[in-house]
């Protein structure tokens, strides 16, 4: 795997963090978890634009945006009850099939 790759996917590693941190700021009235979230924020799109330096920019978004919905779909399942029904499990489940798709034929 590129460098590139390894960057996106931890650029959306990091949303998954600044997404679950939306909530746990309780709308930016929480001082710790608002800092936390921000830094999350930057640093993720931090490194997906130096991703999109040598990745299709399509490509890369659309591949950052889905490790963070699949990420905090699951996340919020996990912690915060969200219900968990085979529907949702079913899209969640082909949006991992695309994101492998796309990785598998964007070359990088």
């Amino acid at each position: 795997m590129s460098t590139a790759w390894t960057t996106l996917i931890v650029a959306g590693l990091l949303e998954i963090a600044w997404t679950l941190g939306l909530k746990a700021s309780d709308g930016f009235t929480r001082p710790v978890p608002s800092i936390l979230t921000l830094l999350a924020l930057a640093a993720s799109m931090w490194l997906l634009a130096s991703a999109v330096r040598t990745l299709p920019i399509g490509t890369a978004y659309a591949v950052w945006v889905g490790i963070g919905t699949v990420g905090a779909a699951v996340l919020g399942i996990a912690l915060h009850g969200e219900p968990l029904t085979l529907a949702r499990v079913g899209f969640l489940t082909l949006l991992v099939v695309s994101l492998v798709g796309l990785k598998a034929t964007s070359g990088g």
